[in-house]
């Protein structure tokens, strides 16, 4: 296979990032072994760059400025971008995130590529909600909504206390205040979390 017919139809299908299986679908007459060729001599000449073991992104033409937030998705399927990675981006704290957070329902993993750290934390799939599709430079992206982002942080800073201790917590409640706080209280109770414990700061 030569790259100049992968390209025009992963851009057209805007699939940035791909794996095998991916062009298994798109090039089905092609051979296994030819594929896994071709992919090591793109890969040597800076057309495509390895994510992780099955996992590429197109590099060519130049940089494509692909967002962490849409490698976060692909990285680890199935995953939403929430937590620290959320709220920052909803003003809910005050902090950048220095590593794209995600929730994903497979074991919780680290991965570290030429766009970053990522960080995919555990939910149970009845968990795995609230979440929706967004815009990032033309690419679409799985976030969670502002109060799941919330719940799940709260969630997970007191995941093993046997109550919700939001002392100390750098939230900007000022924000937090202009959420749906039938949303929230939704939210928290899918998690088992009481919504009172949030009445002092609301």
């Amino acid at each position: 296979m030569r790259f100049e017919e992968l390209y025009p139809v992963l851009d057209r299908n805007g699939l940035s990032v791909f794996s095998p299986g991916i062009l298994r679908t798109l090039f089905p007459k092609e051979q296994d072994t030819n594929m896994v060729k071709s992919l090591q001599r793109w890969k040597g000449k800076g057309y495509v760059v390895q994510l992780k073991k099955g996992l590429y992104e197109l590099a060519y033409p130049g940089d494509r400025h692909i967002p962490g937030l849409y490698i976060a998705n692909h990285l680890y399927a199935p995953s939403y971008v929430s937590l620290e990675t959320a709220m920052s981006a909803y003003s809910l704290i005050p902090e950048v995130s220095q590593a794209v957070t995600s929730i994903t329902t497979k074991t919780t993993r680290k991965f570290r590529t030429r766009h970053g750290l990522f960080i995919y934390r555990t939910l149970q799939p009845a968990l795995f909600n609230g979440y929706q599709i967004g815009d990032e430079a033309g690419y679409k992206v799985l976030m969670a909504e502002p109060e799941k982002a919330l719940a799940d942080y709260i969630y997970f800073r007191n995941f093993r206390k046997k109550k919700i201790d939001l002392e100390g917590e750098r939230i900007d409640w000022k924000s937090v205040r202009k959420l749906d706080r039938s949303r929230i209280a939704g939210y928290f109770r899918i998690f088992g979390m009481k919504v009172e414990a949030l009445n002092a700061y609301l």
